[in-house]
């Protein structure tokens, strides 16, 4: 599918994200560098309630990073209005919807409705349990429809399902990513780079994957971890990323590396300190 360029469409994501990957595998799958401290993160009064907050996880970075992603994935930062959304985007992934796109063909939106049946029995999803198992690797909508997409949306407006997809998105997403890239000794901007690959490529095995965009960037540049200079190594993982992303021509638009990350790159703020402004697909964002 193209992306239809305009401000209100959802972005055509995670093509070649591998259906049904094993998400407990991701940063596993791929030789772990021993984490080493980044100079450049300091800790903030607030780590008070988690020393280890130093970089993307921090809750105000973390909030910066979901708008980053909404401004790709939905053409708006208000990422956590988009709890309701669900759409079969014509990419071979089935209906996908939420904060992070899950996929009814890829197995985390199985695994999303699985916990919150389990945090609430009897939830107006949990009946479609056995459909989402049926389905889980296609595109079908069998068992799915035409009922699914408007109790995913009455779903939506209970807190512990928007609790549920928060869980998900950093168990699956957020946390693999800022885990790898604190051990390769990368701050802020560096963990949010890995953050957006996850989101769009997944952990999977193929060439297009997590895992291989950051072999190709070590290929060509040491992280920090291996006394690399942390401008050099991210700027060969953008180039592998966008090489992943060209692999599909949906991802033709790569501007949200080229308009968005490099430009944070080049001004230096390894840290995504804001403001900060940058553009997707045309569109201009500004976060003060």
């Amino acid at each position: 599918m193209h992306h239809p360029h305009t401000s209100t469409s959802r972005r055509t994501t995670r093509l070649t994200r591998t259906t049904g990957f094993a998400v407990l595998a991701l940063g596993l799958t791929f030789t772990m560098i021993p984490a080493t401290a980044h100079a450049g993160a300091p800790t903030p009064p607030a780590a008070h309630l988690e020393a280890a907050a130093t970089g993307l996880d921090d809750p105000a970075k973390k909030d910066i990073a979901m708008q980053l992603v909404s401004s790709a994935e939905n053409s708006t930062l208000d990422w956590k209005g988009q709890y309701g959304y669900i759409e079969d985007i014509g990419d071979g992934r089935g209906y996908t919807a939420g904060i992070i796109g899950f996929c009814s063909g890829t197995s985390d939106m199985l695994a999303l409705v699985e916990l919150y049946t389990r945090r609430v029995p009897g939830n107006v999803l949990a009946a479609y349990l056995p459909a989402l198992r049926s389905v889980d690797g296609s595109d079908s909508h069998d068992g799915l429809d035409p009922g699914y997409p408007g109790h995913w949306a009455e779903a939506a407006s209970d807190p512990a399902f928007q609790q549920a997809q928060n869980d998900e998105r950093d168990r699956v997403y957020f946390d693999p990513a800022v885990r790898q890239g604190k051990a390769d000794g990368l701050g802020t901007l560096g963990q949010f780079a890995y953050y957006d690959a996850i989101v769009m490529h997944g952990g999977g095995t193929d060439s297009a994957s997590f895992g291989a965009i950051r072999q190709r960037a070590l290929a060509q540049a040491a992280p920090p971890s291996q006394g690399g200079d942390e401008v050099t190594y991210l700027g060969a993982f953008l180039d592998a990323r966008v090489g992943a992303m060209k692999q599909e021509e949906a991802h033709s638009d790569t501007s949200r590396v080229d308009t968005a990350q490099r430009v944070f790159l080049r001004d230096g703020n390894l840290d995504l300190d804001p403001p900060l402004d940058w553009q997707v697909y045309g569109d201009s964002f500004h976060i003060g």
